[in-house]
């Protein structure tokens, strides 16, 4: 379930100008995890993330309900165009995308689905409340 919208780009050359409404949360991923395992947020606010992979090998962010992340562990999508919730982060690059969190009290998680990754337990929680 992918509730609020999803507003996805990419760290490129050049300066991106954040807007000031939007809180901004950088998340480095190292040794293949998140060096954050938890996120607060409120419910109606948007959130930018700014995905840093120092790893030699590629990693995503899908965020999402139990189902979207089963739905992505079962699949074999080795490579996610940014689209709404899905991001792939280059080994060596760094991503970003901007998240609007559901108006309603949930609990949803963020997690890499290559392969052994989120068994390794390359996973967070977002509790919106």
């Amino acid at each position: 379930m992918v509730a609020g919208a999803l507003t996805l780009g990419s760290a490129a050359c050049g300066t991106a100008v954040a807007d000031p409404g939007v809180r901004t949360i950088h998340i480095p991923i190292h040794y293949s995890a998140f060096e954050l395992e938890l996120i607060n947020a409120r419910p109606g606010e948007t959130i930018r993330f700014v995905l840093e992979n120092t790893d030699p090998i590629d990693h995503e962010f899908i965020v999402g309900d139990e189902r979207v992340q089963l739905v992505h562990e079962e699949g074999t999508e080795a490579h996610h165009a940014p689209r709404p919730g899905e991001i792939s982060v280059p080994a060596g690059e760094t991503r970003v995308t901007t998240y609007t969190f559901p108006l309603e009290r949930s609990s949803l998680i963020f997690g890499c689905h290559l392969p052994g990754h989120y068994d390794y337990g390359m996973r967070g929680t977002i509790s919106v409340r």
